[in-house]
């Protein structure tokens, strides 16, 4: 894959964009390169007021309106209400689904459904959402579904017999990177299935690498201990100085997978350089975990058994 920009992304006029975790970071630069090529972006994110901030933001870049819809990830009900307002907003057709947001190594809490907060955020509010927008990408053209994972997700591994470390001891890092490795074996498995069923929507994985977003200062705020937290913000703040990239150059994986003519189901997109940390994206391999297929049918199984979900493709 060549050296990539946002001046690469081709016309998307007539496309409609649904952007989970859209009021900041990744999401918002996401939201704002979809919206200055013409797409209609549909900002989805929990907190109202800093989602009519993110409106505005992406409206001044935007030939076609945004259009806010409030989702909360960690509320299965929110996320059925979403697919509602997607359903109002757009005649039932939707073209890209970026499943972006995302909480990490937060203390131990659970979603308003009482799964951990982020395996049940990150993951299965998530599949949710795509399961029960799959009728809506069928109507698009070129629908495609992008689901973040993470450098994380290399150390990690779901627990199938206990994903809401209701028995086991709970860590913050191993929680995030289940509900990363989490992500990515979702991503494949949706693809797998919607190629056995000859559908036209594909899914892609990718990760934006080491990338300077508000999720780092967050996870270090909802520390309670102050001098966790105090060593937290050094480490960050260093780590921003030093390693990081962008917010720009961090949402291009996202961009790439969403609108590049050459990617395809199945793909996960990544930075190149600093062993995934930064550089510009190409299609990389995907972990071992996401390659298993009997990982695949198994998270699929599970997640449509917590989250009471039909399963989209059956």
């Amino acid at each position: 894959m060549k050296t990539w920009t946002e001046a690469d992304i081709p016309d998307q006029s007539g496309r409609t964009a649904l952007v989970t975790g859209a009021n900041s970071g990744l999401g918002l630069q996401t939201s704002v390169a979809l919206a200055a090529k013409g797409a209609r972006v549909l900002i989805a994110c929990r907190n109202p007021e800093r989602g009519q901030q993110a409106l505005s933001t992406v409206a001044a870049a935007a030939s076609t309106p945004p259009e806010l819809v409030p989702l909360d990830l960690a509320d299965l009900a929110s996320v059925h209400a979403a697919v509602a307002r997607v359903g109002e907003l757009t005649g039932g057709a939707l073209h890209i689904l970026i499943n972006n947001a995302g909480v990490m190594a937060v203390p131990k809490a659970h979603t308003r459904d009482g799964f951990e907060l982020q395996f049940g955020t990150n993951h299965l509010g998530h599949a949710a959402l795509t399961w029960l927008l799959m009728p809506a990408l069928r109507r698009g053209t070129d629908a495609r579904v992008v689901t973040l994972s993470s450098l994380a997700a290399s150390g990690g591994r779901v627990d199938f017999d206990d994903p809401n470390f209701d028995h086991r001891r709970y860590n913050p890092a191993t929680a995030y990177a289940q509900s990363k490795i989490a992500n990515q074996i979702f991503a494949l498995e949706l693809d797998r299935r919607l190629r056995a069923a000859g559908e036209d929507v594909i899914s892609v994985a990718a990760h934006p690498g080491y990338t300077a977003t508000n999720l780092t200062a967050n996870m270090s705020k909802a520390q309670g201990n102050v001098v966790v937290r105090a060593v937290m913000d050094r480490v960050t703040a260093l780590g921003d100085l030093l390693i990081a990239q962008s917010v720009r150059t961090g949402a291009l994986p996202s961009l790439i997978a969403a609108t590049a003519p050459d990617v395809n189901g199945g793909d996960y997109i990544a930075p190149r350089q600093f062993r995934g940390m930064r550089g510009n994206p190409a299609v990389v391999p995907p972990l071992r975990a996401a390659l298993d297929r009997e990982n695949g049918s198994r998270l699929w199984s599970l997640t449509a058994k917590l989250t009471s979900v039909i399963p989209d493709p059956a």
